[in-house]
């Protein structure tokens, strides 16, 4: 009999984190401690990303949402920009093939509309071949900041409110949460940040209300499959708590 693979990574199946979001950070500076142009950063956080991919896969997490492009990283230089960009298109042309054979439906929440033409084309050509997948989602986040979607959130609402489809009064969290980006995805349980930085940089600011948050001094580009297991490890053996509501063990019963 096959045994489940997160209970040969010594984690027990049972309190898997749903959904886990995380802030990849540290490419420019995995960059510049080595000498390097910041691009070959973004390189070798491309082969990280196909890592943490596929261990979250095995180990049966059914969310797996990555802050790949703020809608303030804009603002960097063009050429950098510019890059990043071709590096995106070349990691969904290149992992359309892998998506399909592990059963992973892309997503992407965020102002796609301002990608490029051509990386749009791709991305939606991918979403499109794998939305029949359902064995886990990989969601990236592209030109995405978390005032930006509650601002548009807003906006949907005040325009039906203002076409008389909706009262103020049927507002309700449940109704901004079902006009955000991630209207069909459960709340992340699990926000891990690599780097050592403290903050959210406006990512997932509603929906990680209750999220775990777990600081890694790891730089993007060195973060291993062995550590995001060990977070996961420490995930598990945490008391959630949702304001004077105890989640025990998280495995979503509440006492």
């Amino acid at each position: 009999m096959n045994s489940d693979p997160a209970t040969d990574f010594g984690l027990d199946p049972q309190k898997m984190p749903k959904h886990v979001a995380v802030i990849m950070d540290g490419n420019g500076r995995w960059a510049k401690k080595r000498l390097m142009n910041r691009v070959k950063g973004h390189e070798k956080g491309s082969d990280t990303v196909r890592s943490i991919v596929s261990t979250a896969r095995e180990l049966g997490i059914g969310v797996l949402t990555l802050y790949a492009f703020s809608t303030e990283n804009w603002g960097r230089p063009a050429i950098e920009v510019k890059t990043l960009m071709s590096l995106l298109k070349r990691f969904i042309l290149s992992e359309q093939d892998e998506l399909m054979d592990k059963d992973i439906r892309l997503g992407v929440i965020g102002q796609m509309e301002r990608l490029p033409g051509d990386v749009r084309k791709e991305m939606e050509s991918a979403i499109e071949t794998t939305r029949h997948n359902n064995a886990m989602v990989l969601n990236l986040a592209l030109s995405y900041g978390g005032r930006e979607e509650i601002t548009r959130a807003a906006r949907l609402l005040a325009v039906k409110v203002a076409r008389g489809d909706i009262s103020p009064e049927d507002i309700t969290e449940d109704k901004v949460a079902s006009h955000l980006y991630t209207k069909n995805l459960p709340d992340p349980d699990l926000l891990i940040r690599t780097s050592g930085e403290m903050r959210l940089s406006n990512f997932m600011m509603w929906q990680a209300a209750y999220s775990e948050i777990y600081i890694s001094q790891t730089l993007w580009p060195d973060f291993t499959r062995q550590e995001f297991m060990d977070i996961i490890k420490n995930y598990q053996g945490r008391d959630r708590r949702f304001g004077k509501v105890l989640c025990s063990s998280n495995d979503g019963s509440r006492h």
